[in-house]
């Protein structure tokens, strides 16, 4: 059932670029994006990067070259400065016809790590310099952020949502049914714009959280559960992650970097 979820292709993946070894700040080369991008290529229609700076740039233009969608990300944090280079660097890459979706920072209201207003003048400021290209300019956030700030959702195309019943708690046998939950929740306060999952999976390794059990068995369940109700009602998922983030584990332990359908080596984990 997992092999066949994934030859069906999924609606989108997320990219995880890091090699083991390698931290987030590194300077990323084109051969390992094109070695990851030709292992997923065939299984997915679209993939989502989360930053425009460090050789992430490249990220979306190879995806092209394999006939991918791309979601492409600016990463924004309270570093104002690095800010200003991701977004410069996010619209210059779109203005080059390889991105489908700008998705302007990830998370970053959830960290608190820049106000919803300073947020909102970013997300303006991308839309206006791509005002005129079918460039949906959008968000990637917790679906409760969305529910609470009608603000961002009035700035934005499109609602870019993560959605894990794993960290809330729920355990395998109602995880589908509380993501469902999730994604009307986010319908509910969408005002009418799209809504897509820009990211939901589970880990294979690592500690429970509440009633989530991290294990290879569950992971499957819940990528062919989500991928088989996403399919049936038109819901646009990107799963997480890809691969296996080893910088992950360094920093967070065996839960953090086990979310992948691939592990850190490039092999499939579940066949």
């Amino acid at each position: 059932m997992f092999a066949d979820n994934l030859n069906r292709k999924l609606c989108g993946l997320c990219f995880s670029p890091y090699v083991e070894g390698q931290d987030p700040d590194d300077m990323l080369s084109v051969s390992q994006i094109r070695r990851r991008m030709d292992i997923i290529a065939p299984y997915t229609h679209a993939i989502r990067s989360f930053s425009s700076t460090e050789g992430n740039e490249l990220i979306p233009k190879v995806a092209r070259e394999k006939g991918l969608n791309s979601i492409a990300g600016a990463w924004i944090s309270d570093d104002r400065e690095r800010n200003e280079k991701e977004i410069s660097a996010l619209i210059e890459l779109a203005k080059t016809g390889v991105v489908d979706i700008a998705a302007v920072g990830n998370e970053v209201l959830l960290r608190g790590e820049v106000s919803e207003e300073e947020l909102i003048a970013y997300i303006y400021r991308v839309k206006e310099a791509l005002k005129g290209l079918d460039i949906a300019v959008g968000y990637v956030d917790t679906y409760y952020e969305y529910f609470t700030r009608p603000n961002l959702v009035e700035a934005t195309d499109i609602i870019l949502a993560n959605c894990y019943p794993f960290w809330e708690g729920f355990g395998i046998e109602s995880s589908l049914e509380h993501l469902r939950q999730m994604y009307a929740l986010t319908k509910y306060v969408s005002k009418g714009k799209k809504v897509i999952i820009a990211e939901t999976g589970w880990p294979s390794q690592g500690s429970a959280h509440e009633e989530a059990h991290p294990s290879r068995i569950n992971a499957m369940k819940y990528f062919i559960q989500t991928q088989e109700w996403a399919k049936k009602e038109g819901v646009e998922i990107f799963h997480f992650s890809s691969f296996d983030e080893s910088w992950k584990v360094r920093i967070e332990g065996e839960l953090g970097g086990r979310w992948g359908i691939w592990d850190k080596d490039e092999k499939l984990k579940y066949s």
